[in-house]
C-alpha cells in the first residue's frame, strides 16, 4: 500500500510539473518578479534537500541547486543553506548539493549546512536555526513550485521572521538541461547509515512529514524573530 501512495505521489508531482499547470507557472514568475521589482535580497537562502541515488542528481535536486546558483550570482541571496540529512539513500542530501553547487561555482564560503532534517518542514525548521546560528536576518526559501505551494502556510505561521518564497521557474532553467556536472560523492556519505523506511513506520514518517517532531523553541511552535 505505501509503495503504491508513493508512487501515486509521484506521478502528480510529475505530471503537474510536466502539464504546464498555470499556478505552477504563474506563482513562481511573479514571486520571482516581485523580488526583482523590489530591488529584495537576503542573507540567505535555504535550499531543501532530495535523496541521492543512483550515483547522479534527479531532476528536482538539479532544477534547486541550479535555481540556487542563479539567484546567488544575481545577488538576491549572499549565501546558501542547504538542508537535509542522509534519509533514503547513504549520503547527506545537503552535502551532495553543496558539492554540487561547488562546481557551479559557488564558493566553499558561502555554503552553509544542516544536516538534521528529515521531512520538508524539518528543512524549514533547521535551516532557519542554522541561519540563526550565522546571524542572518533575512532569509528566503529556495526550492521547487510544488514544494513551495505546500509549505506556504508552514513558513508564514511558525516563524518570527518573514520567509520569502522564492520557487524556480520552470521556463528560466530550460537552458541548463545540458548542465551535468561531475561530483565525488564520497565526502557526503554518511557512517552506520539505516534508511527511513527501515527506522520508522509509515504513519510515523506522515507525522514527521507534518511537523510532529519539530523542536520547537516554545509551546507556540512558532521561532522568534531571527
Amino acid at each position: 500500500m505505501e509503495n503504491k501512495f508513493l508512487a501515486a505521489a509521484g506521478i502528480i508531482l510529475l505530471l503537474t510539473i510536466l502539464s504546464g499547470c498555470v499556478s505552477y507557472r504563474k506563482r513562481p514568475a511573479r514571486l520571482y518578479n516581485e523580488v526583482l521589482q523590489a530591488n529584495k535580497t537576503f542573507d540567505a537562502g535555504i535550499v531543501p534537500g532530495v535523496p541521492f541515488k543512483d550515483g547522479k542528481w534527479d531532476t528536482v535536486m538539479k532544477g534547486r541547486v541550479i535555481w540556487a546558483a542563479l539567484l546567488y550570482r544575481q545577488g538576491i541571496v549572499r549565501n546558501l543553506i542547504f538542508s537535509g540529512s542522509a534519509v533514503y539513500s547513504p549520503y547527506y542530501e545537503a552535502k551532495i548539493m553543496g558539492l554540487y553547487a561547488q562546481k557551479l561555482g559557488i564558493p566553499e564560503a558561502h555554503i552553509f549546512y544542516d544536516l538534521k532534517a528529515e521531512h520538508s518542514t524539518e528543512n524549514v525548521f533547521y535551516g532557519y536555526q542554522a541561519a540563526r546560528k550565522q546571524e542572518f536576518r533575512s532569509i528566503a526559501l529556495v526550492t521547487d513550485p510544488f514544494q513551495s505551494s505546500l509549505l506556504k502556510g508552514f513558513t508564514r505561521r511558525r516563524f518570527g521572521t518573514r520567509i520569502v518564497h522564492i520557487p524556480f521557474v520552470i521556463d528560466s532553467l530550460k537552458k541548463y538541461n545540458q548542465v551535468e556536472p561531475d561530483i565525488d560523492p564520497a565526502p557526503a556519505r554518511a557512517e552506520n547509515f539505516k534508511a527511513i523506511q527501515e527506522r520508522e513506520g509509515f504513519f510515523r514518517r506522515i507525522r514527521g512529514t507534518l511537523g510532529a517532531f519539530i523542536p520547537w523553541s516554545d509551546n507556540k511552535r512558532k521561532e522568534p524573530a531571527l
